[in-house]
């Protein structure tokens, strides 16, 4: 069995447990309840009194003043530290993404673990852990993810790991060779061979893919899954999508992919095919209900149609939204179509963290839209987008996400003096009160497979402080030789491609203040 199940048999005892959202959206909540868990799994929910008598003999976690939900999912997740605090100050997606080559790496380990501190302490016990790319060949491959999910293993997360494919596109929206051919020579011979080594046959990627997902399905089914994420549509020629989308269907394994989350991708689609992104992945028989579409922020209504038609489901990032000046997703459309919406950090949120409860609060007030009866988003909305529906994207659907018998006993405890004091009346639900007064990082207890794995707020499998250090001494010595020169060129290179940007798409393409309201042809 897997390394995250505790095998012994306990209650949690709470002021209150949510057990999930019904389907009306109201929270259903068991008041003065506890949870019997047994073998990592929820063997029953019911009221402490008649748990207690039951089982008079049994440890008891929590206590009257926790209130308990289902471990949260960070449905798009890509790395640790965050940009900004490796130097690189947020700006529009296509000119920020390429600075990522100048930043310093403290190893994938490390990496990971920094970042999955920051989701378990705020609630998150399982994540869609999308990495950035592979270089090199297989070998270099199985270590990176190994490390990856390594520290998600050690941490006690839950990871479901994809890797980003891309096989054309790197910089901008034309072939690698003729860009690199304007630039000066030299430039052009140290980028060439580092962009050579991020491209592999995409029939190395599925065997690859398949050999791991294998290895992983024998060696922790209850924590660990893989999935695939192309990684966009300009970034992917159809030939490569059809055999990731193949191997998907083949394997039976869940796809991730970034799309339409910028306003200049939605406007390379229609130039390149004459289509939106979607119409497009529908033409090639590649919308399905295995597919999450990352971000989604230019989809229109004809888009939504497709989407809900063909079962997907959407990933809404917030945050990633607002930092990166790409827009505001139509989540109130989506919503009202009926599409499952779930809720990801996108590398950081609002505060540079990856506070899962505090990026709900965001989706909540993002999507009040002004009038007297206008539809917004409930509490309930966006509780169910961190639970139910993140949990069905990742490979764990229907074994985590809500808190009823014989699903994993994925636990969050937090105070409820913390959200209460000094006052909140009785007649505000609990599922509101959690999202609007939650105080950041808010977790005290987290459970994971029955696991405990954080304890006092902070997490206990690890040495956390000794993490920090860590980190801190690698990025605070000198920057080497490569070090700086990798800055140095980066900085060039992102200005020969603001130029390139700049020259092939027009100034009504490239802004629109309203966020994702269009204001130019498109």
């Amino acid at each position: 069995m897997s390394d995250l199940l505790a095998h012994r048999e306990f209650l949690i005892r709470s002021r209150a447990t949510i057990t999930g959202v019904d389907a009306d959206l109201d929270g259903e909540v068991v008041e003065g309840a506890a949870i019997h868990v047994r073998d990592g799994l929820i063997a029953a929910v019911k009221s402490f009194g008649e748990l207690r008598a039951e089982y008079p003999d049994l440890p008891v976690e929590g206590g009257p003043g926790a209130i308990a939900f289902p471990g949260l999912v960070n449905g798009h997740h890509h790395s640790g530290l965050t940009p900004f605090q490796l130097g690189v100050p947020y700006g529009p997606l296509e000119l920020w993404l390429p600075q990522f080559r100048g930043m310093r790496h403290v190893g994938h380990r490390l990496d990971t673990l920094y970042s999955a501190i920051e989701m378990l302490e705020s609630g998150t016990t399982t994540v869609q852990h999308i990495h950035p790319g592979l270089t090199g060949g297989p070998d270099t491959w199985t270590d990176l993810s190994d490390k990856v999910i390594g520290a998600y293993r050690d941490i006690g997360m839950r990871v479901s790991f994809s890797f980003m494919i891309r096989d054309r596109n790197q910089l901008v929206h034309e072939d690698d060779d003729p860009f690199l051919s304007r630039l000066p020579e030299d430039e052009a011979a140290y980028w060439r061979p580092k962009l050579a080594a991020g491209k592999a046959p995409i029939s190395s990627y599925m065997d690859w893919f398949e050999a791991e997902k294998s290895v992983w399905a024998g060696t922790d089914p209850d924590g660990v899954c893989w999935q695939l994420a192309p990684a966009n549509l300009h970034w992917c020629t159809d030939d490569c999508l059809t055999a990731i989308f193949d191997t998907a269907r083949r394997t039976g394994s869940g796809i991730h992919m970034h799309l339409v989350e910028t306003r200049l991708q939605a406007e390379y689609a229609r130039q390149t095919y004459g289509k939106s992104a979607i119409r497009h992945l529908a033409d090639l028989g590649c919308l399905s209900g295995d597919l999450t579409l990352g971000h989604g922020i230019w989809a229109d209504e004809a888009d939504l149609d497709l989407v809900h038609d063909c079962g997907c489901t959407i990933c809404h990032n917030a945050s990633s939204g607002l930092r990166l000046a790409s827009g505001v997703a139509p989540v109130n459309d989506m919503l009202k179509r009926g599409i499952p919406v779930c809720l990801g950090i996108d590398q950081a949120g609002i505060n540079d963290d990856r506070d899962m409860l505090q990026e709900m609060r965001l989706a909540w007030a993002l999507h009040r839209e002004p009038g007297l009866t206008t539809f917004r988003p409930s509490a309930g909305h966006v509780f169910r987008m961190a639970t139910e529906h993140g949990a069905a994207t990742t490979g764990f659907a229907g074994r985590i996400g809500r808190l009823e018998i014989g699903k994993a006993a994925d636990v969050v405890l937090v105070d409820w003096n913390d959200i209460a004091r000094p006052f909140i009346d009785r007649g505000v639900p609990l599922v509101d009160a959690l999202l609007q007064r939650s105080r950041q990082m808010a977790a005290d207890t987290v459970f994971v497979g029955g696991r405990k794995v954080v304890s006092g707020g902070r997490v206990i499998l690890i040495d956390r402080e000794a993490v920090f250090e860590e980190i801190g001494a690698i990025l605070s010595a000198p920057l080497s030789a490569p070090q700086a020169e990798a800055r140095e060129r980066t900085a060039s290179l992102v200005g020969h491609m603001a130029r390139w940007f700049d020259g092939h798409y027009p100034e009504d393409i490239r802004c629109a203040y309203r966020f994702n309201e269009i204001a130019g042809p498109v």
